[in-house]
């Protein structure tokens, strides 16, 4: 049965060297491989359980576990620098490295049964249990990095862990400038300036923005709205919406 979330032919091609890394030990993947992929992507439309993925997947098991060896082996990571330096590319873009990037946190409330967690309390007055998603946007939009962290963890904390990962990456080569929330603490955005060797700075909205009534108006931040359009395009994944 075909689902709105499968993968095109099209798209598959563009996927499929990416995921498949020759190996002269190990099993060897079949040619349903792209039917696990699709079976990815219908959990994370649906936001259904692994258990219950519709039967015509396959075993639940086999998709579970080639999604957790992917993610250990850094393959997804790999596969999203080499779509993102191809889609930068297509855009005119001289350089797949960005030299500006925006940073910004979403706050996952949490969804468990009981029992010890990755949840946290958190968010604004502390009070939200759930988790934290950092995303790293260039100024296009495309994602350079991706992180869930306790929904305890401070804004600076989890700016600076973001950096760490570009930096082992290598995907900061080229980065001068890099853009984040006002809730990074000034102090802590100095520090990570001079760690890193670029210009962290805070940025938020106009607060003396005004109408012609002198009612408060929202303008979006030049570049940063890009991160919170990032932030929307995730959150209509069932599977993303919350914190499983």
């Amino acid at each position: 049965m075909a689902y709105p979330s499968n993968l095109t032919d099209a798209q598959w091609e563009v996927l499929e060297p990416l995921l498949i890394i020759p190996a002269k030990r190990g099993p060897k993947h079949g040619a349903d491989l792209r039917h696990v992929v699709d079976a990815m992507l219908d959990i994370s439309h649906t936001g259904c359980q692994w258990r219950f993925l519709p039967e015509e997947f396959g075993p639940w098991i086999r998709v579970w576990s080639q999604f957790r060896r992917w993610s250990r082996d850094g393959t997804w990571t790999r596969a999203l620098s080499e779509l993102r330096a191809s889609s930068r590319t297509a855009l005119g873009r001289k350089d797949p490295r960005p030299s500006m990037v925006v940073i910004d946190t979403h706050l996952a409330r949490g969804a468990s049964n009981g029992g010890a967690t990755f949840h946290s309390q958190g968010g604004p007055y502390g009070r939200t249990n759930g988790a934290k998603r950092i995303v790293c946007v260039d100024v296009t939009g495309l994602p350079l990095c991706v992180r869930v962290v306790p929904a305890s963890t401070s804004e600076s904390s989890a700016v600076e862990q973001i950096l760490d990962d570009l930096a082992r990456t290598r995907d900061d080569e080229r980065l001068e400038l890099v853009h984040v929330d006002r809730g990074t603490a000034q102090s802590a955005a100095t520090r990570m300036s001079a760690k890193f060797n670029y210009e962290v700075r805070r940025v938020g909205w106009d607060e003396t923005a005004r109408n012609e009534n002198g009612a408060k108006v929202f303008r979006p931040i030049r570049h940063a709205w890009r991160v919170e359009v990032t932030h929307g395009h995730l959150v209509r994944r069932r599977r993303l919406a919350r914190c499983f």
